[in-house]
């Protein structure tokens, strides 16, 4: 009876494979070429409970019409699988498979499986889809919260943004409105801490103005800091009616973990500011959650090699089933336009340079058909760049600021990109003035590399270059769809040992060394 039934689990790999193949040709899907690898995949990983980590090469973090095969490919093995399964998805994507994908692929293989979507398990008898939001699964795997059983098979959609998710619910802050609720506790003792409030924000707006509008906090503000705490511990030692309240117990208990980040962000204008702490690595939180059940992580590009070794260590990940699948060369590739001579990033003839052939660029494709993107990780460049470019295009135009323009030429930001790009029409042209590895001016990434240094650990190849070329590579995603042209103006490519590992990110791409416009000319209608 007991081989029966094993055998009897091992066709859930036929039976996956045989119906989404069916349904993708009954659909007329442009079929995703390794929907069906990954779907036996994924089956494997339900029968056996053993945990997986895929890259698909697409975009993961938005729900849209184009990756929604790969979702295909998680929730025909889902469906099908006779015991619970739960599924780890960001809202947008939660939307889209509770409305779209989940219904017709359930009438399709004829099955009534319960779907249900909140923030805890239904009930000891649930053998249905829960669908769940990653902080409601985080908070519950790292607070201990009981709102979800273990060993239920889990999967992880969206895993790029993995470790900022952890880092997130791990994360503690004090707002500026949190100080007057203290005070109000605290009416006796509102004077003393009134004060330390005035020393901090003197100290912390003693630090040099950064486009990034945030600051360490730093061993003297640390121990103004500490001394408040320590009184505020004696007062509700004393005060039996008293007792701190829950931003202030969050962040007193956040930083007396090891390896704690601290900052504040700055407000100038109304003259505030909000602190901060957070664990520079979620390594030590996350390594033990994952063996409280099987889990199937589903990324885009989270490592350039199939095993995954950097993010697997940023994670806490074990052993585990890794796949990494490629961009598909006839309808994802990009022409890549990698000039050699341009100055050096950080020189004084870069930012002529660059306006130079931005400008180039932006004539050769005024013909076409199709918006242009120019990326800038410096602030005071995106402005000027704006600037220039505003006075020579027109209205054409716009600098952080989202529009359906066919023909719309927007700057912006690595982050505003991220967020923004599937809202956009797929640019017929991406412009990289510099690779988008985090700045060391930035006091955050400042803070966490100090953290790789005092360890000995090499934290441009584990953090800023894996971080970079994984910001990269979700950038291209979209000119991908469109098959456009991504122009990359940053001469390192070229000249430093990690060009070669910014290509393999890129890849597939054809490479071009002029410009003209025949570069453009499938965008003309």
């Amino acid at each position: 009876m007991f081989r029966a039934k094993s055998e009897q689990f091992r066709v859930i790999e036929a039976q996956v494979h045989s119906s989404l193949h069916t349904f993708l040709q009954e659909q007329g899907q442009p079929g995703w070429p390794h929907s069906l690898t990954m779907a036996r995949l994924v089956a494997r990983a339900l029968r056996l409970g053993r945990s997986a980590l895929i890259q698909t090469g697409l975009e993961t973090l938005h729900a849209t019409s184009a990756n929604a095969s790969y979702r295909l490919s998680y929730l025909t093995p889902a469906l099908i699988w006779e015991r619970p399964v739960i599924l780890v998805a960001p809202g947008s994507v939660q939307q889209r498979l509770l409305r779209v994908e989940i219904p017709r692929l359930q009438e399709w293989i004829g099955s009534n499986k319960r779907v249900y979507a909140g923030d805890n398990f239904p009930d000891d008898n649930f053998d249905g889809l829960l669908i769940t939001s990653p902080a409601s699964w985080l908070t519950d795997r790292l607070s201990g919260k009981g709102w979800f059983p273990r060993n239920i098979p889990t999967i992880i959609d969206g895993a790029d943004e993995l470790e900022e998710w952890a880092r997130k619910q791990l994360q503690a802050c004090i707002q500026p409105w949190d100080w007057n609720e203290l005070m109000g506790e605290l009416p006796n003792e509102a004077d003393w801490i009134r004060e330390i409030r005035v020393q901090l924000t003197k100290a912390v707006f003693e630090h040099p103005p950064n486009p990034y509008e945030c600051c360490l906090i730093e061993a003297p503000e640390q121990a103004l800091l500490r001394q408040m705490f320590e009184k505020l511990e004696l007062a509700a030692s004393l005060e039996s009616t008293f007792s701190l309240p829950k931003s202030w117990k969050n962040f007193w208990q956040c930083w007396q973990r090891s390896g704690q980040l601290m900052w504040a962000e700055i407000a100038r204008s109304p003259g505030q500011f909000s602190l901060y702490c957070s664990p520079v690595e979620v390594t030590t939180a996350l390594s033990s959650v994952w063996s409280e059940q099987p889990v199937v992580l589903i990324g885009g590009s989270l490592d350039l090699e199939r095993s995954a070794p950097v993010y697997r260590q940023q994670l806490g990940l074990g052993d585990l089933t890794c796949l990494k699948f490629s961009p598909d060369r006839q309808n994802e590739l990009i022409q890549l336009y990698l000039p050699d001579r341009l100055p050096m990033p950080n020189t004084p003839p870069f930012q002529s340079a660059l306006i130079q052939q931005v400008r180039t660029l932006l004539n050769l494709s005024s013909q076409a058909k199709g918006s242009v993107a120019i990326l800038v990780g410096d602030v005071p460049l995106k402005a000027q760049l704006g600037a220039v470019m505003a006075a020579e295009f027109g209205s054409r135009v716009r600098v952080e600021k989202t529009s359906r323009d066919e023909r719309g030429i927007l700057i912006a930001g690595w982050e505003f990109w991220r967020r923004h790009q599937w809202e956009l029409l797929g640019p017929q042209l991406l412009i990289v003035t510099t690779l988008p590895i985090p700045s060391l001016e930035n006091p955050l990434v400042a803070g966490q590399v100090a953290y790789y240094k005092q360890r000995r650990l090499d934290w441009f190849r584990l953090y800023l270059l894996p971080a970079g070329l994984r910001e990269l590579q979700r950038a291209v995603a979209s000119v991908r769809e469109a098959q456009g042209v991504v122009a990359i103006l940053d001469n390192r490519v070229n000249h430093r040992s990690y060009g070669r590992q910014v290509l393999l990110a890129l890849s597939p791409f054809a490479r071009i060394n002029y410009l003209d416009e025949s570069l453009f000319t499938h965008f003309i209608s």
